[in-house]
């Protein structure tokens, strides 16, 4: 593995920069499927940023930094699509039934203030568990079991019946999505809904727009793209050219009970639910976290998966990890910290500047010397207990000596 080259003028993210396109970010519903609106936001920022970008079919940005070398490339991904629903019925008596986009609880709908997006038109709502004035119902409202079969959205219009809501232009499969509710603290919090992973997207476009801002040439080729389907798994699966040698996804990482992940720090993802990321290009940024005294955690998430995981199942031969914000309460009401966006950010720049894991990557042909450093400068423990042959045993009758 090649060390980093010198790095004198890392270049410092604009936090102020990355606080206001996040808010804004936030003002945009794009729930998986409905991403039209924040990929024209993204891309209009990579224009003022000055980075080239061209558009998949369905909307991922695939942008550019050219390098010195432009093989091996690598590329950094951060998806823009989040959770959200979809509207799965309309009850007889007006109100909505709704099928989750993405994988989450509905016990982190209930309350939630909703815009339901309809193809003549937007309306506002509200999720209500079906049970939901205590002066009705009593105790019953707390034995109510929970799931997406036990809540509805309430129409704030006048409506009572099925058509009543159809005759307003609500209709199946119209998107619902969620009220971010975000606050900024004096403090340096940053509570908000969605989050994941526009949150990951701005420290993305933050680090994009320190590196051209600081004229510094790129060692090789980097892709920033911008996937629109991580949250329905299918994320970076056909977004990445088929030369890139690592990709590096940009994500949430939950602080929770059980998990080393910090609100405060840069979280390195050594596995997840797809299964380890590839030892070099991890350690790889563990160095560069080190070298440039980032506050950083390493950490392992059970029920997790990323866009890294989709490029490889979609067959990418490509080198994956994932660094992530800390965020306490993920997939709910997230809360995350500056510091956190700050050490991503920064290590993003760090790594985009570095120099490939191994040049050898772009190569037709792979050498084996790649495949030297797991074990070189290291031997495994041995047992120190050794057992002597069948023959031995036998021939003392299993007497011991």
């Amino acid at each position: 593995m090649q060390a980093a080259p010198p790095l004198p003028n890392l270049p410092v993210p604009d936090m102020a920069y990355l606080r206001r396109v996040l808010l804004e970010m936030l003002a945009i519903p794009c729930p998986t499927g409905y991403t039209d609106g924040i990929v024209r936001y993204v891309a209009g920022q990579l224009d003022t940023i000055g980075v080239p970008y061209e558009l998949t079919r369905r909307g991922t940005i695939r942008g550019t930094l050219k390098g010195r070398r432009s093989s091996p490339d690598r590329a950094i991904g951060a998806h823009l699509d989040t959770i959200g629903a979809m509207v799965r019925n309309i009850r007889a008596d007006g109100r909505l039934e709704l099928a989750p986009v993405g994988t989450w609880s509905a016990r982190f709908a209930e309350g939630s203030r909703v815009s339901i997006l309809g193809d003549r038109g937007h309306w506002r709502g509200c999720v209500l568990p079906l049970k939901a004035s205590g002066h009705a119902f009593n105790n019953a409202v707390d034995e109510l079991p929970i799931g997406w079969d036990y809540v509805e959205v309430r129409i704030d219009a006048h409506t009572r019946s099925r058509t009543e809501t159809e005759a307003l232009g609500i209709a199946v499969g119209d998107f619902v999505a969620f009220d971010p509710m975000p606050e900024f603290t004096e403090s340096g919090y940053i509570c908000s809904r969605h989050l994941d992973n526009k949150a990951g997207a701005a420290a993305l476009l933050a680090a994009l727009q320190a590196i051209v801002s600081s004229g510094q040439a790129l060692a090789i080729d980097c892709h920033p793209v911008f996937t629109i389907t991580e949250e329905t798994g299918s994320g970076a699966a056909a977004a990445l050219q088929l030369d890139v040698a690592e990709f590096v996804s940009v994500d949430i990482a939950p602080a929770a009970a059980g998990q080393a992940t910090s609100e405060y720090a840069v979280s390195i993802g050594m596995q997840d639910s797809g299964g380890p990321y590839d030892y070099h290009l991890s350690r790889h940024l563990l160095a560069l976290a080190e070298r440039f005294d980032l506050r950083m955690v390493r950490d392992v998430f059970r029920f997790y998966h990323s866009d890294a995981q989709s490029a490889v199942m979609a067959g990418r031969d490509t080198r994956t990890a994932l660094i992530a914000f800390g965020a306490d309460a993920t997939h709910g009401y997230e809360r995350t910290h500056e510091a956190s966006l700050f050490h991503l950010a920064r290590l993003l720049c760090a790594y985009v500047l570095s120099a490939p894991v191994f040049a050898s990557d772009g190569d037709e042909e792979i050498p084996l010397q790649n495949f030297e450093h797991q074990l070189a400068d290291r031997a495994l423990s041995a047992n120190d207990t050794v057992l002597p042959t069948p023959a031995e045993v036998l021939a003392g009758n299993g007497n011991a000596s």
